[in-house]
């Protein structure tokens, strides 16, 4: 188990939060862009891959069509509702509405995932990055991610991938064979969906992984876990490690700080344990919030 601490996000006075600088610097710049005509520019997270390499096909809105796969994990229910049962939300949604995540989408009472091959960022990263620790150490790791979160950190790093809808960023058609080919290309030994929730571009990390693995490239999940059983057991003979971010030790932090729940997540860690596969976990330490020794003590009993 590995610590880490980051002072910087903890204030003694009422500030202003970064979402709430965003939607007013969104404001005065729409204000701004219609007095000189232009559209204000998508958010855009991409990290470029080294130099002379470039695996991305681009679109136009019009195309978003490519990324749109009937999602897994749902059941279809009265008067063309659904509920997705990914996740512990366990989302009901209405026709032509979305789930909490905002990249799955019900459409005349089939749902949809608007992200598969949809990749908002990629990367090169040491799989110490990760931070996988004690899983191919000294190595390269492929990174992506999609935009969407299905909990809302409010100390989350990527929040400006994890907190937005995916046409709200720009993207690249990355689909697994390029992802493949991008490992190759980058001597990556591994293939990590991370950044954002890959609990949330499921279907995209299970083609992914599956087209890795026979590859010769291992496939590892960096999550915060919060995923039901079913679809977690499914997932994992495509994996060859997990690392899952636990965020506190108590359920009132991941109700009030991440807006999650706890048990889910520790229902997940006993499912890995006992599926055998490899597994990580990292804390971050918020000062404060959950940093007591007393929850310390409870947690590595």
């Amino acid at each position: 188990m590995c610590f880490r601490t980051d002072e910087s996000i903890m204030s003694t006075e009422r500030a202003v939060d970064r979402r709430e600088f965003i939607r007013a610097a969104a404001v005065a710049a729409g204000g701004c862009a219609l007095c000189s005509g232009l559209l204000p520019s998508s958010v855009f997270a991409q990290d470029p891959l080294p130099k002379g390499i470039d695996l991305s096909v681009d679109h136009k809105p019009q195309e978003d069509s490519m990324f749109v796969r009937e999602a897994r994990f749902y059941k279809k229910l009265e008067a063309l509702r659904v509920e997705c049962v990914l996740c512990p939300r366990r989302c009901q949604v209405a026709d032509q509405e979305r789930g909490y995540c905002g990249v799955r989408e019900n459409r005349e009472g089939t749902y949809y995932t608007l992200v598969h091959s949809r990749a908002c960022t990629y990367h090169v990263d040491p799989i110490e990055k990760k931070p996988l620790f004690h899983f191919l150490p000294g190595t390269n790791s492929f990174s992506i991610a999609t935009a969407g979160c299905n909990i809302e950190c409010k100390f989350c790093q990527n929040w400006n991938i994890s907190q937005y809808r995916p046409e709200q960023i720009r993207s690249l058609y990355l689909p697994p064979e390029r992802l493949v080919e991008g490992c190759k290309q980058t001597h990556s030994k591994s293939l990590a969906f991370t950044y954002s929730e890959p609990v949330i571009f499921y279907e995209y990390m299970y083609d992914a992984a599956a087209a890795a693995k026979p590859a010769g490239i291992r496939p590892v999940m960096i999550s915060n876990g919060y995923i039901e059983p079913e679809a977690m057991e499914e997932l994992v003979p495509q994996l060859s490690g997990v690392k899952i971010d636990l965020k506190a030790f108590t359920e009132k932090f991941y109700r009030e700080t991440c807006s999650g729940e706890l048990k889910p997540v520790l229902d997940t860690l006993e499912l890995l344990k006992r599926l055998g596969i490899w597994f990580e976990i990292v804390v971050l330490i918020v000062p404060t919030l959950n940093d007591s020794e007393e929850e310390i003590r409870q947690m590595c009993a």
